[in-house]
């Protein structure tokens, strides 16, 4: 029996992971703005404060943001990942829990690639 290599495996994890928090995400964005008198975005912004919990939960989003877009940053720089401003924009646009493990994907394909070609990632870092 064959087994799948670790880098298959995780890019199915990691799109897995994408497609899933696509349907979490968009299944309850979909679900306010069809609602009468939503506010639109600013009322999606004000409701993600409306208590405590809710405010935690989008305070907490708001730092895992930063901390994974540092780590795309410096990713894409060290390995050469192109279109970076992609996954950027999709972490506002659609839901930092789709374009993280997006661009994660894309880093094991980059690192596959690499170890194919006999490449080493850069270690300049920033």
């Amino acid at each position: 029996m064959s087994r799948v290599p670790r880098h298959k495996t995780l890019c199915w994890v990691y799109a897995l992971i994408a497609l899933g928090a696509l349907i979490a995400t968009w299944s309850q964005n979909i679900r306010f703005f069809l609602e009468d008198d939503n506010g639109g975005l600013v009322g999606f912004i004000e409701d993600s404060y409306a208590n405590a919990a809710s405010s935690s939960i989008t305070n907490d989003l708001i730092f895992v943001l930063v901390a994974a877009f540092v780590l795309m940053v410096v990713e894409a720089r060290r390995l050469g990942i192109r279109h970076l401003w992609v996954y950027l924009v999709m972490s506002f646009a659609i839901a930092i829990s789709v374009a993280f493990p997006l661009f994660l994907l894309a880093r094991e394909r980059k690192l596959e690639a690499m170890g194919r070609e006999g490449l080493e990632p850069s270690t300049d870092g920033l």
